[in-house]
C-alpha cells in the first residue's frame, strides 16, 4: 500500500488510490475538475522533442493521450535535429493535436536567424541541447501569454498516460492550493529490473555524502527531499518563468530545482506522485566524458558543486578526495539496499553492472570536481527571459511570429515566405 508520509521541507502529494477502479474514478473526476479550473487558470504544455523521437513507440501513445486532454489550452513543441523535410513531416504528425499548437523548428533559418541575433548581443544560450530547446519554448510561451500554468514533460515516455499530466498540474491549477512549482516523481522499473541508475546510484549517495562532509545544509536537505530529483516532468506558474535561470547542460533538472529554491519559499514547492511505473529510453553507461551517462553525471556533479560553493562551501583537493571515498561507501550501501528491494519485489539485479556504474560515477565525480576547481564559474547559465526582454522587449512576439510563419510555410508544403518576417534590432 502507499503511504502519506511527509518528509523534508517540501510538500509531497501522494497517489492514495491503489485500487484500479478507484484510480480510474479519481482520474476522471480530476480531469473534469481541471477543465473547470483551467478556464480561470489556463495550462500551457511544453514538449522538448528530437525528430528521432517521432519514430519511437512512445510518440504515438503520447499524441493519442494528449489529443483527448481538454484542460490544456496550448502545446509548445520544440523540435531539434530536423531537416526541412523532417520538419514538414513533424507538422503532419502533430496535426492530430486539437489544442493551440506551436512547433519550433529550431534548426530552421528563421529561428537560427533569431538565435544569431541574440548571440551577437550575448543574450543566447551557448550550447545546443534540451536546455536550449526548453529555453526557446519558454520564450514562445512568454510571447503567447496564454498559460498561467506551464507544464513540461519529455517525449520518450513509453508508459505515458494523460493522468501523469493531470496529477502534475492539479496542485497548481486548483484554487485551494498555492504552489508555484511542482515536480513529478515515480518508480523507474521495466523488463523486471530497476532503472534510474543516475538518481539511485549517483544523486542520492552524492547528496548524502556532501551533507556528511560539509555539515548541515538547507539546500542539500531540500534537494535530498525530492524522491526523483532528476525527473523531466515539472510544472510552474507562468509568473515564475521570466526570472527562471537554467543551466545549459545535463544539470538542467538540478539547476532548476536550485533556482526555484532560491526564489521561493519551500512551502510553495511540492512533488507529486504521477505514476505507479515509468519507463523511457535509456542512456548507455558510456566510458568517456562526452557520451552516455558519464556526460550526464559530470554535468550534474559540476552543477551541485557550483551550488554548494555559492552557499559558502570550500571545495578544495582535500574535500574532493574525501568526497570520492565517502561517495563510494555510500553508493555501495545504497546498491545493497536496492538489491534487497529488487529481490523482494521479484526483480533481477545485476550486482556487477551496478558496481561498474558506481566506480565510473566515482571517478567522474572526482574529474568534475577538479574541473570545477580550475573553472569555478563553469558553463554560464542561460539568460533569464526578463533579461532578454529588458534588452529586446518584443523578442518573444518576434519568436512566436517566426514559429507561426514556419508552420504556415512548411505546413502547406509551399516552402515560401507568406509574410514579412520582422528582424531583431541590431545591437
Amino acid at each position: 500500500m502507499t503511504d502519506f508520509y511527509q518528509t523534508g521541507p517540501i510538500t509531497t502529494i501522494h497517489s492514495l488510490d491503489q485500487d484500479t477502479s478507484e484510480q480510474a474514478d479519481r482520474v476522471s473526476t480530476m480531469s473534469a475538475e481541471l477543465v473547470e479550473h483551467a478556464r480561470h487558470r489556463p495550462v500551457s504544455l511544453i514538449l522538448p522533442c528530437l525528430y528521432s523521437e517521432l519514430e519511437t513507440a512512445a510518440m504515438p501513445r503520447i499524441l493519442d493521450e494528449l489529443s483527448r486532454v481538454e484542460f490544456v489550452s496550448e502545446i509548445i513543441i520544440g523540435l531539434d535535429r530536423a531537416t526541412e523535410a523532417e520538419y514538414r513531416h513533424a507538422l503532419e504528425v502533430f496535426r492530430v493535436l486539437p489544442q493551440r499548437l506551436h512547433v519550433l523548428w529550431n534548426d530552421g533559418p528563421r529561428l537560427r536567424e533569431i538565435h544569431q541575433a541574440l548571440a551577437d548581443r550575448s543574450l543566447a544560450p551557448l550550447k545546443e541541447g534540451k536546455g536550449r530547446n526548453v529555453w526557446y519554448c519558454l520564450g514562445v510561451q512568454q510571447g503567447s501569454g496564454v498559460g498561467e500554468v506551464v507544464a513540461l514533460h519529455d517525449c520518450d515516455i513509453l508508459t505515458y498516460q494523460s493522468s501523469m499530466l493531470s496529477k502534475l498540474v492539479y496542485p497548481l491549477v486548483h484554487p485551494e492550493c498555492d504552489f508555484v512549482f511542482a515536480k513529478g516523481y515515480y518508480a523507474r522499473y521495466a523488463d523486471s529490473k530497476l532503472n534510474g541508475r543516475v538518481c539511485r546510484l549517483l544523486l542520492s549517495p552524492l547528496l548524502r555524502s556532501l551533507r556528511q562532509l560539509l555539515g548541515p545544509s538547507a539546500v542539500l536537505d531540500y534537494l535530498d527531499s525530492f524522491r526523483y530529483a532528476l525527473s523531466g516532468e515539472f510544472a510552474m506558474m507562468a509568473s515564475a518563468v521570466p526570472d527562471t535561470r537554467l543551466p545549459s547542460d545535463w544539470g538542467l533538472e538540478i539547476g532548476l530545482l536550485c533556482d526555484i529554491y532560491h526564489r521561493y519559499s519551500t512551502n510553495q514547492i511540492c512533488q507529486v506522485d504521477i505514476a505507479d511505473r515509468y519507463d523511457h529510453k535509456h542512456q548507455p553507461l558510456g566510458d568517456d566524458a562526452e557520451g552516455g551517462l558519464v556526460k550526464m553525471v559530470k554535468d550534474i556533479a559540476s552543477t551541485l558543486l557550483k551550488q554548494i560553493s555559492a552557499e559558502g562551501a570550500v571545495v578544495d583537493e582535500g574535500v574532493l578526495s574525501a568526497l570520492h571515498s565517502t561517495y563510494l561507501r555510500s553508493a555501495n550501501e545504497m546498491s545493497r539496499r536496492f538489491q534487497c528491494d529488487a529481490v523482494c519485489n521479484g526483480l533481477s539485479y545485476d550486482v556487477a553492472r551496478e558496481q561498474e556504474a558506481v566506480n565510473l560515477f566515482a571517478s567522474t565525480i572526482l574529474e568534475a570536481g577538479r574541473g570545477f576547481r580550475e573553472d569555478p564559474g563553469g558553463e554560464p547559465d542561460m539568460p533569464t527571459w526578463r533579461c532578454v526582454r529588458s534588452a529586446e522587449p518584443e523578442l518573444p512576439a518576434h519568436l512566436l511570429e517566426a514559429v507561426h510563419l514556419d508552420m504556415a510555410d512548411y505546413g502547406n508544403n509551399s516552402g515560401t515566405t507568406t509574410s514579412k518576417f520582422r528582424k531583431i534590432r541590431a545591437a
